[in-house]
C-alpha cells in the first residue's frame, strides 16, 4: 500500500506522540514556537488505509533572498526506525519537503548505538592512554544501529560531521549522559550515586539549602545565573526572551512540559535549572549557578530533587543531555562529564545526525558557509 507524508494538525501530532513511550521535546508542536527564525510544520505519515503511523516536527530555515529552505527534524522524526521498509518511510518525506522548497534535509534518528556504564567511563578517564570516549570499548552495543547507518548510506544520506567544541555537535549532541530509571526504586537510584554525590547532598541539606519550583516570574533570576555561567564556562548565552518564549509555548501545550528549579540559601539563589518532560523521558535542559557559596553544594541538591520529581512522574530515563567525548584532563568540559557520571549516568552514543542534499549546489554552499562560521 502507498504511504504518504503530509501536514497534520497540532492535535493529531500531540495525540500520536502521547501514544508513544516517549519522543524528543524537539519533536512536539510547541518546540516550533521556541524557534521563531524557523518555520515549523507538523508532518504525518499515513498508510493507504488512513492510519497515522509516524509524526515529526520539521523546522524550515529560509536561505537569504531565496524561497529555498534547510529542513531540519531535530531528534526525529518519530517513526519506526527498526522497520525493514525504512526507505518507504523516508522517501515520501523527502518528496514532500522538496515540494515545499527544501534544498537539504537534516534529521537525527533517536536511535542509540553504544552505551558505557559509569564504571567504564570512570576507568577510561583514569587511563592516560585513552583520549576519546569513541575509542573506548562500550559496555553494550545496539546491533541495529550499525545496520541503520548502512541502510541510510545506501539511500544517499550522509552522516553529519561532528562540529562544535570537543565532541559537541553543531546540531544536537551525539553523546549524552542518561540515568536509567525504568524498573528502579528511588533507593536504587540513590545507591547509584557515587560517594561524593551522596556526601554533597547531605552537606547541602545540613547547610540549609532549599530547592523550590519556580515560575515564569523567576526566569530573570535563572537568567542572571545563566549569564554568569556562560562567562565562566566560555559559551555564548541565549537571550532571556528565548527562555520566556520556551516557557510560554511549552506550558501552553502541557503545564508540566517545562519546570524551573531554584536552589536558595539564606536569601540567595545559588543555582537554577530547567527540566523538560515528554512521556517517560525527562531532560535536565539548562543549568546555571554562581561561583559564590559553592561549598554548600547547591547543584547536587537541586539535581537530586529533580531526579526525585522525575521518578515521581514515572520517568523511565533521566537525561543529562550532552557530554564531551574527550577524556583529556586539560579539557574544561571533563568536570561536567565527571559530575553527570557521578550521579550514576551512563554515557550514550546516538547514531548522529544525517543530511540528504536535495539540491547539491545549494547544500554545498551551506556547507561552505557553516565551515566559515
Amino acid at each position: 500500500m502507498t504511504l504518504t507524508v503530509r501536514s497534520i494538525t497540532r492535535a493529531e501530532h500531540l495525540a500520536f506522540v502521547a501514544g508513544r513511550p516517549s519522543a524528543s521535546h524537539m519533536q512536539v508542536p510547541s518546540w516550533g514556537e521556541v524557534k521563531p527564525d524557523w518555520r515549523a510544520r507538523s508532518l504525518g505519515w499515513f498508510e493507504g488505509d488512513g492510519r497515522l503511523v509516524g509524526a515529526g516536527l520539521v523546522l524550515l530555515r529560509p536561505l537569504p533572498k531565496l524561497k529555498r529552505y534547510l529542513a531540519y527534524l531535530p531528534e526525529g522524526p518519530v517513526i519506526d526506525w527498526d522497520s525493514p521498509e525504512l526507505q518507504r518511510l523516508l522517501q515520501p518525506m523527502l518528496g514532500y519537503l522538496k515540494e515545499q522548497g527544501a534544498f537539504s534535509v537534516k534529521m537525527g534518528p533517536p536511535v542509540v548505538a553504544r552505551r558505557w556504564s559509569p564504571e567504564a567511563v570512570k576507568a577510561a578517564i583514569a587511563d592516560p592512554d585513552l583520549h576519546r570516549l569513541r575509542d573506548v570499548p562500550p559496555t553494550s552495543s545496539e546491533p541495529g544501529a550499525a545496520d541503520l547507518a548502512d541502510r541510510l548510506r545506501r539511500m544517499g544520506w550522509r552522516q553529519s560531521e561532528p562540529g562544535g567544541e570537543e565532541g559537541f555537535a553543531a546540531g544536537q549532541p551525539r553523546y549524552v549522559c542518561q540515568i536509567p530509571f525504568a524498573g528502579r526504586s528511588l533507593d536504587d537510584i540513590h545507591r547509584g550515586l557515587n560517594q561524593q554525590w551522596r556526601r554533597n547532598i547531605k552537606k547541602a541539606e545540613k547547610a540549609g539549602v532549599k530547592i523550590v519550583r519556580g515560575g515564569y516570574e523567576d526566569l530573570p533570576a535563572f537568567y542572571e545565573l545563566y549569564a554568569e555561567t556562560a562567562r565562566r564556562d566560555r559559551f555564548i548565552p541565549r537571550p532571556l526572551p528565548y527562555f520566556q518564549r520556551m516557557w510560554t509555548a511549552l506550558a501552553a501545550e502541557d503545564p508540566d512540559r517545562m519546570r524551573l528549579y531554584l536552589a536558595h540559601h539564606e536569601g540567595d539563589v545559588l543555582a537554577a535549572a530547567t527540566m523538560l518532560t515528554v512521556g517517560g523521558h525527562v531532560w535536565y535542559s539548562y543549568g546555571a549557578s554562581t561561583a559564590r557559596k559553592r561549598e554548600v553544594q547547591p547543584n547536587n541538591a537541586m539535581q537530586w530533587r529533580m531526579m526525585c520529581d522525575a521518578h515521581e512522574l514515572g520517568a523511565h530515563v533521566y537525561d543529562f543531555r550532552g557530554i564531551t567525548d574527550t577524556l583529556e584532563e586539560s579539557n574544561h568540559l571533563l568536570g561536567l562529564l565527571r559530575f553527570k557520571v557521578g550521579a550514576g549516568g551512563e554515557a550514550v552514543e546516538y547514531v548522529g545526525e544525517w543530511d540528504f542534499p536535495l539540491n547539491r549546489l545549494l547544500h554545498k554552499a551551506l556547507d561552505v558557509y557553516m565551515g566559515l562560521r
